[in-house]
């Protein structure tokens, strides 16, 4: 059977994939282990956080359903960093993970375009170093021009409880052994990860009256567009807060030789920002406590899930660890915490596309890609889908800069840095982060979405009259200068706003922190029919205007170096004030530009001005003639 475009896998990134592929007008084929399994929540019941967030917002700016889905089984919805500035706050729900789950499994079979099959994939179809299809465990072989694979835990995947150890992808279901030695045999670079998840307690046997209570926001907020005005379907439940002590720490303490990653029964690497229970027991001994979040795992709240604790040290001791926090004393575990390696593919090994570069047409997406966490892989997903459309129907690739979105930081650091454990984002890798805010996705990426054909015409329209609308207030107001004279003070003092002394512009007033969306409408009452997303904007952007303009012009001055290209044939050894370390980085990379170059690892601005006057001097050079 013959499609444009098969997606193999269906969690988060998988389901991102498939759908926009189809929405993009290719017949889609969606190959999973258990069709019931579509858009499971492996691990903790939450979409979004900080950083995470922001990829959920792009994702729903450009047309993808995370968001969607997350409004529509959300338990808990929550702001987190309220308090701080707008660019490093980040949403985040609590969903009803089974829910969910149906909510996905439903909206995919529901799409037009895109076929399921129940199978588990063996095999790549290469015809010399291009993909043709892939093959199931059934021998039935599937046929396109295009083939991504989403693999998750998967490839290779390996269980741990202790001494215990066991081939599953995800606890109960089968590995993909045979496609991850495919992939090896095929002469991908192929190395192990490692992650893992907590136990599940049964909520009649917890204690939750001796636990802090966290409710969420109160109006919830969502995560999309296009549930607005927003009222949660699912009823809104609060989370727990309790923690580990003096008697949890020394249970661990005594038990690290029956821990697999401490006995030497795991040899990967684990997430450095989501570290086991054991682990930071072991690398944090002067600390008398660690938080752990209990939270329900569906609308029903039959089962918790306990954040912080993951573990992988054996069935007894998580028994002896729960029974030592308080509140769960007499928990009843309904599931085990446990660790599992898989195999991920080194990302240099992608284009920027996410397409690989030693086999053509086959593009990989999410934990395969050396990530950590649904949101990451759900944006990979939904990125590989529109690339792989776009080169089936001979358009331009999507290529995401770093000063437009955090997906776009995601995929250059992936591509270009590699990495060597899972890869998470975090607000402090994107060094544009004040201009890609949550808040603003939508005006950042909007146009992409409609120029793929994944957000209507309407909605697309009412994005630009708002960019327009914000706009031209800006400019307004920084145009527009007041006086203190009688006049201007008493309209200050009616919106309970301090005087001025001197000339200013509006932009000044409205910049303050104590101005808001209800004063900007008095202030200038032709602003009153304005939507509140717009009058939010342009708060926010009058307040960070100085900083703003600041990051655009360190943005000027990065396209200034992408121009800088670096000659095919130059040669970095022998340059005089470059070290043997960043020749040798630079002769491995062979980056494009100068702003390339800028994004090593351990390149120096000084550097940077020496490979510039070379590339100069280089270009002056005569060239040999034949």
């Amino acid at each position: 059977m013959s499609y444009d475009i098969i997606v193999v896998g269906g969690g988060h990134a998988g389901i991102e994939a498939s759908i926009v592929s189809a929405k993009m007008g290719n017949k889609t084929l969606l190959l999973t282990i258990l069709v019931e399994q579509i858009g499971a929540a492996s691990c903790n019941p939450a979409i979004g956080g900080l950083a995470k967030g922001h990829l959920v917002k792009e994702i729903d700016a450009l047309g993808g359903v995370m968001g969607k889905a997350t409004d529509e089984c959300g338990i808990q919805f929550r702001i987190l960093n309220n308090s701080k500035g707008p660019a490093v706050r980040g949403s985040r729900a609590q969903i009803d993970m089974d829910a969910y789950r149906i909510y996905m499994k439903d909206l995919i079979l529901q799409t037009p375009n895109l076929e399921v099959r129940q199978e588990l994939v063996e095999k790549l179809l290469l015809d010399s170093d291009s993909i043709q299809g892939v093959q199931s465990e059934l021998g039935r072989q599937y046929y396109a021009k295009k083939v991504i694979l989403t693999t998750g835990t998967f490839l290779n995947g390996k269980v741990h409880i202790g001494n215990f150890i066991t081939h599953y992808g995800r606890m109960g279901e089968p590995s993909a052994k045979k496609l991850g030695d495919n992939l090896k045999e095929l002469g991908l670079d192929v190395g192990r990860l490692k992650t893992g998840t907590c136990p599940r307690i049964k909520a009649s046997s917890i204690d939750f009256s001796v636990m802090e209570q966290h409710l969420g926001d109160t109006p919830p907020p969502p995560f999309s567009t296009h549930t607005t005005p927003f009222i949660p379907k699912k009823k809104q439940l609060p989370c727990f807060v309790t923690y580990t002590n003096d008697k949890t720490h020394q249970i661990i303490t005594q038990n690290l030789h029956r821990a697999p990653m401490f006995s030497g029964q795991i040899q990967s690497i684990g997430p450095r920002y989501c570290p086991s229970i054991e682990d930071k027991i072991n690398r944090f001994k002067d600390k008398e406590r660690h938080q752990l979040f209990i939270e329900p795992q569906t609308q029903e709240a039959t089962e918790y899930y306990i954040n912080g604790l993951t573990t992988s040290l054996p069935y007894d001791i998580q028994e002896e660890i729960i029974h030592s926090i308080k509140g769960l004393e007499n928990a009843e575990i309904v599931r085990y915490g446990y660790a599992i390696e898989y195999d991920y593919v080194n990302p240099t090994d992608l284009h920027k596309t996410f397409e690989t570069k030693k086999i053509k047409n086959l593009y990989l997406a999410g934990q395969i890609n050396g990530t950590t966490g649904y949101e990451e892989a759900a944006a990979q997903g939904l990125y590989a889908g529109i690339n792989a459309s776009l080169s089936i129907a001979n358009k331009p690739p999507f290529i995401l800069q770093r000063n437009e979105s955090y997906l776009g930081v995601l995929v250059d650091d992936l591509t270009q840095k590699g990495t060597k454990e899972p890869y998470r984002m975090f607000t402090s890798r994107a060094e544009y982060r004040l201009l890609l805010r949550e808040d603003n996705a939508q005006f950042r990426l909007g146009h992409y979405a409609y120029e793929f054909g994944l957000i209507s015409q309407k909605h697309f329209l009412h994005i630009k009259q708002c960019t327009e609308q914000i706009k031209n207030a800006l400019q307004y107001l920084k145009e527009t200068f007041i006086t203190p004279n009688i006049a201007t003070l008493q309209r200050l003092e009616k919106l309970g706003e301090e005087k001025i002394n001197d000339k200013c512009t509006l932009l000044s007033i409205v910049a303050r922190k104590s101005f808001n969306k209800e004063k900007l409408c008095e202030l200038e009452p032709k602003f009153k029919d304005f939507h509140t997303i717009v009058l939010e904007q342009i708060i926010i952007e009058a307040r960070y205007a100085n900083y703003i303009t600041k990051a655009e012009q360190s943005i000027r001055s990065s396209e200034e170096l992408k121009c800088i290209h670096i000659p095919k044939d130059f040669c970095f050894h022998g340059i005089p004030g470059l070290s043997l370390e960043v020749i040798e980085k630079l002769s491995n990379l062979c980056p494009n530009n100068l702003l390339e170059v800028s994004q090593i690892s351990g390149i120096t601005p000084a550097s940077i001005d020496v490979l510039s006057l070379y590339i100069h001097l280089h270009k002056k050079l005569p060239k040999e003639t034949e």
